[in-house]
């Protein structure tokens, strides 16, 4: 018996076989194309998001050392955890896509975001939703499709064209187009819900203009949701027993089921979750205020959130656009060739900054350089920018909640970076603890799916399963250089306002 986790990342799908101990299996993996129509824009084509999930899925079942015909029969639940605040239309009779994905980095709706601030809206917005007006989330690309794309919108009000986020789509592909469902995490994220009853908010929905007979419905993030169609999903006919959005699925993943306990994901950008347990706290400092996860009988867990936008993207950067690097996995070599930036500073603002700034505009920018400044230097300023990031949604919170950290579960691809989990030790001041899976988003898209299946009886059992792969320690840090980073956001910042 074993359990299949889908994680739909921003730019591939992985799928995971996991077994009734909590160990993965086998694993499958597949990119999709990234599309920048305009400066700002970023898009997904939908079905290409499927044909990955698809791919990966057979990737996975093909490495099982079951062998790939005895790992699907052995297949007992489904868990799915996806990119976030991403709005998905398609049509409801042949599933197709009625436009591209807006992407949870795009920037389109900046427009939407002023004028509703400009009016007056966003105190109210954030008492219900615990969101700030950013074009970050789902409200507003709506909004946007509404007023720039009315033969679209007009499908959307007949019924025809249904709106979701990624793992709607996805459950609507894998069951045929029999449901149409979201979860509460993922539901939290769109600034439609009310967290504070789980439901959509009749207000929010006029305000931005959507229809509830095209969301989804909302349902907690374990349990039996329904079977997969064998015909439209690779043969496998299997409840769906589990979803959460990707940085809520990292946080269950850590087993971070305690208030206070903390994680930080790397990945496209980096995410640093703490657990405020059944009380919402409203940040005062720049923070997100979400739903971690709500289990069946209703019970909530919530978290306070910092979004940093730009992580390993700035790697992917350095890597496509600069040439700097081959290999993503290069960038730890060039920058432990140096001991230091030489003082250049780079603020990696390359789709805006996100929290606590939640600044739009600003673009990237280099500080600091001289004729002396290498490759390795740059490389090891984008690093240090990650970290630096991570530190400013650790004091936020830090603020928020009375208390600083007192240690970091960290997991995500650039996690494996120890040059980068070593400077996050360093300007946090605290441990950071590197799980022996990297894959906590889909681990805990597993053990929600495990749950909802029976298969696993209690958190506690949760528990048991999290293992150590490396502990990094603090070691002294030139607070300096926290000082100097807040000036170059500053002069970035000023650049284009």
């Amino acid at each position: 018996m074993s359990i299949l986790a889908i994680d739909a990342g921003t730019t591939g799908v992985t799928a995971l076989l996991v077994d009734t101990a909590g160990r993965i299996t086998s694993r499958g993996y597949s990119e999709f194309a990234q599309h920048f129509a305009q400066p700002g824009w970023v898009e997904h084509e939908p079905e290409q998001i499927w044909q990955a999930t698809l791919f990966a899925v057979r990737a996975a079942l093909a490495s099982s050392p079951l062998g790939e015909a005895d790992a699907r029969k052995a297949i007992a639940a489904v868990g799915i955890t996806n990119q976030r605040e991403t709005v998905v239309l398609w049509n409801r009779r042949d599933l197709k896509a009625a436009r591209r994905a807006i992407v949870w980095q795009d920037r389109r709706s900046h427009e939407i975001v002023e004028r509703l601030r400009v009016a007056g809206h966003e105190s109210a917005i954030r008492a219900k939703t615990g969101l700030g007006l950013d074009p970050y989330f789902s409200s507003t690309k709506l909004s946007w499709i509404r007023e720039n794309e009315p033969s679209v919108w007009a499908e959307v009000e007949s019924g025809d064209v249904a709106i979701g986020t990624v793992e709607s789509y996805l459950v609507a592909r894998l069951t045929g187009g029999k449901m149409h469902i979201t979860d509460a995490s993922n539901a939290s994220r769109t600034q439609l819900m009310n967290i504070h009853n789980g439901g959509w908010d009749t207000d929010l929905l006029e305000l931005f203009g959507v229809p509830e007979s095209a969301l989804p419905n909302i349902v907690a993030n374990w349990g039996n949701f329904g079977q997969t169609d064998a015909d439209a999903f690779e043969g496998i006919s299997a409840a769906i027993c589990g979803m959460a959005g990707d940085q809520q699925a990292a946080l269950f993943g850590q087993t971070a089921f305690a208030v206070g306990d903390s994680k930080c994901t790397y990945g496209t950008g980096a995410f640093l979750l703490y657990n405020t347990g059944d009380r919402a706290v409203e940040s005062q400092n720049g923070l997100l205020t979400t739903i971690g996860w709500t289990a069946p009988n209703g019970e909530t867990t919530y978290a306070l959130e910092g979004s940093v936008f730009v992580a390993g993207a700035t790697v992917q950067w350095l890597r496509d656009q600069l040439g700097f690097v081959a290999t993503s996995a290069e960038i730890e070599t060039l920058a432990s060739s140096v001991a230091d930036t030489n003082r250049a500073i780079f603020v990696p603002a390359l789709t805006g900054l996100g929290a606590p700034w939640w600044d739009s505009e600003v673009r990237g920018t280099l500080l600091g350089l001289t004729r002396g400044t290498s490759k390795a230097h740059l490389a090891r300023a984008a690093l240090e920018s990650v970290a630096l990031q991570v530190y400013d949604l650790a004091d936020a919170m830090g603020k928020d909640v009375g208390s600083p950290l007192t240690r970091l579960r960290v997991d995500g691809g650039m996690s494996a970076n120890d040059l980068l989990m070593q400077m996050q030790a360093d300007v946090l001041g605290v441990a950071v603890e590197r799980s022996s899976n990297p894959e906590s988003t889909g681990l805990g898209a597993a053990l929600m799916a495990g749950l909802g299946a029976g298969i696993f009886g209690s958190l506690a059992e949760l528990q048991q399963l999290w293992q150590l792969d490396k502990r990094f320690e603090p070691r002294p840090y030139e607070r300096a250089k926290v000082d100097r980073w807040h000036r170059a956001v500053a002069h970035a910042r000023a650049w284009v306002n």
